[in-house]
């Protein structure tokens, strides 16, 4: 057993600031009260105890391409097949992949994060080059998938569900790079595939105007709506809607994952966090690209709060910035984990108290140097 006393607590999916104990037996948060003490006590005074973070979008095979293509256009970086990142990582041995990518996954982990969502190139060989080098890193990871064989406009849609099935006996779900790449028959069996299996389809859909428009010109129909009738239940960065698209994924419930610092670096915009949360949209944040960002999720929160008040000109609680990387992505990926209460995995993090602010505190302040425990599944990881 451990007890965490005298804490301010962000207690529940509201985040509310509470001064408590927190009780963890059996990797569970097993009561929060100002009463209980059992086991190990882990002192709390001066510290706020926070859900740890849920990176809900990375692309971690590209750390060994840090700082690599800055100032080229996002098409020549990072679209397939043959973009930088593509040709670097073609180009890499294994060993160094692996190295470089358990690099990061400690980084994740010393910045308050211990689930992270993974795109993974490569088909089974980057699938397995990223179990491999998640051994001995204690961080869950979700991965999907994907296969070149998605690009090909031939591959017929047998072809495209076996794939499917055998990468998904490997890993956690597809992810194609957008809908500019595959054809919408793909997109389709991809998705639907997917939900059969029980598994998580993902795909990047209006990172940017031009894309919108090229989807618009060609099909008639936005990016996003491609993508709802395809059936994804996760779409990753929606900086640039047209038309209704906020409230079709209102409507549809599903869950986006904005990522506003690769945008930035990428130059594509902000996302429009103001008006996904007026229309209802679930929305989740994720640090991205390794080529562009660190994987550290204090850093994002940052930078969404301020971009987003700078592009709005008003106020954006922080709060709600905070649930994107916690509450909002365990409750959309389904994970028990993202929010302290009783029953729930022990997935936390205790760090210095700041400012008066826990919020801000956390948001505006913290350094990896500010956490004094990260607690997973209810073992003392740091």
């Amino acid at each position: 057993m451990i007890t965490i006393e005298n804490a301010t607590v962000l207690y529940g999916d509201e985040l509310e600031e509470i001064r408590a104990n927190v009780l963890i037996s059996d990797q569970e948060i097993v009561e929060v009260s100002p009463q209980v003490s059992k086991g190990k006590v882990i002192d709390g005074r001066g510290c706020i105890v926070a859900p740890a973070f849920i990176n809900s979008h990375v692309h971690l095979g590209d750390s060994v391409a840090m700082d690599i293509g800055d100032g080229k256009s996002i098409e020549e970086i990072v679209k397939p097949p043959e973009g930088i990142k593509h040709r670097i990582l073609a180009d890499t041995p294994r060993s160094t992949q692996i190295s470089c990518m358990k690099n990061s996954m400690w980084e994740i982990l010393k910045t308050g994060t211990t689930t992270f969502v993974d795109f993974r190139e490569g088909g089974k060989e980057g699938i397995d080059i990223i179990n491999e080098a998640a051994e001995e890193v204690p961080l869950r990871k979700i991965v999907l998938g994907r296969h070149e064989s998605f690009l090909d406009p031939h591959t017929s849609q047998q072809e495209i569900i076996q794939i499917v099935e055998e990468l998904t006996s490997i890993c956690d779900g597809i992810a194609p790079s957008g809908l500019g790449e595959i054809t919408d028959g793909t997109a389709a069996a991809i998705a639907r595939t997917s939900v059969e299996l029980g598994k998580l389809s993902a795909i990047h859909v209006a990172e940017y105007e031009e894309v919108q428009k090229e989807s618009l010109d060609i099909t008639g129909k936005t990016e996003v709506q491609r993508a709802l009738e395809a059936g994804f239940q996760l779409l990753i960065h929606l900086t640039a809607p047209l038309k209704d698209d906020l409230e079709l994924v209102a409507e549809s419930r599903t869950p986006v994952v904005c990522c506003p610092r690769s945008n930035g670096a990428l130059a594509v915009g902000v996302p429009p966090l103001k008006e996904m949360l007026e229309v209802g949209v679930q929305v989740l944040l994720g640090t991205d690209n390794l080529m562009f960002n660190s994987p550290n999720m204090f850093r994002e929160m940052e930078y969404a709060l301020k971009i987003t008040r700078a592009h709005y000109k008003e106020y954006f609680p922080p709060e709600e910035i905070i649930k994107m990387a916690t509450v909002n992505a365990g409750q959309a990926l389904e994970l028990d984990v993202g929010s302290i209460y009783e029953g729930r995995l022990a997935d936390l993090m205790v760090v210095e108290q700041i400012s008066s602010n826990p919020y801000l505190s956390i948001v505006n302040r913290t350094e990896p140097g500010n956490i004094k425990n990260m607690i997973v599944e209810g073992h003392i990881i740091l």
